[in-house]
């Protein structure tokens, strides 16, 4: 009997090993995917449109992130729901659905302050401006192709929670500890981005994301928090200039 519980439980670990390897290899080949696809796409777009190159250009990218990420994670879905206990990797009671969503709430508070002083020290220590080039481009692309925001908002933090939360800290937690997988993980969350000037602010919240789904063991705290605060940046800078209007407006009239 002990034999065969062995054996069960060795085979469990070998699937939920091949369930993050292939939802981490699906990840790797939808970031790369661009270098065959993109071209091809865009002049499919153009065929469509009928619009030039240049002005085709950020329908193309919209789409393109929009419909590359929503397959990723469809996939990634798929997997997991076969593997039934993929999401177990802790022992001992998960939180109730309404404290896993009030600490996801929590979270994004949590990164939204970690995020300034990390703007803070880049400042203080690097003389780094704030503002990230690489938010500002792909907010960008969102202005021109507004379908890129379901990828922004929505598909991205979902399919990122997978990747680095479940699948590199979770497959380290189970190994090491909190804190070697929280930094491992939260280091490579801040490589994918390149955005090297500010990579601290990433790495502090891929930090604080860890540390939502390690307190709840429940991928969805760190998913709500991750979610909130991709649509406040998304929000944040479609009505900037508007949003900087109506406070001149304000300072005029005082």
């Amino acid at each position: 009997m002990e034999r065969i519980l062995i054996v069960t439980n060795s085979q469990k670990i070998t699937k939920h090993k091949k369930t993050a390897l292939y939802v981490l290899l699906i990840y790797i080949l939808m970031q790369i995917s661009s270098r065959w696809l993109l071209l091809p796409f865009h002049k499919l777009v153009m065929k469509i449109t009928g619009l030039a190159s240049e002005k085709a250009a950020p329908i193309t990218q919209g789409w393109y992130i929009a419909l590359s990420f929503a397959v990723a994670l469809i996939l990634s879905l798929i997997l997991t729901s076969r593997d039934k206990a993929f999401w177990n990797i802790y022992q001992g009671k998960k939180e109730t659905i309404p404290l896993t969503i009030v600490w996801g709430i929590i979270g994004f508070f949590l990164v939204f302050f970690g995020q300034m002083i990390g703007a803070a020290i880049e400042m203080a220590v690097f003389g780094i401006e704030g503002g990230s080039q690489n938010t500002a481009d792909i907010v960008a692309i969102a202005k021109g192709a507004p379908i890129a925001i379901l990828a922004i908002v929505v598909f991205g933090p979902i399919l990122e929670e997978f990747v680095f939360r479940r699948v590199i800290f979770g497959s380290l937690v189970q190994t090491t500890n909190f804190w070697v997988a929280a930094i491992v993980s939260a280091i490579f969350f801040a490589i994918i981005h390149f955005d090297f000037s500010h990579i601290l602010l990433y790495t502090i919240c891929g930090l604080i994301f860890a540390f939502l789904y390690h307190k709840t063991k429940r991928i969805w705290t760190s998913i709500i928090a991750h979610v909130m605060l991709n649509g406040f940046v998304t929000l944040v800078q479609f009505y900037a200039e508007p949003l900087q209007k109506f406070l001149q407006e304000l300072e005029k009239m005082q």
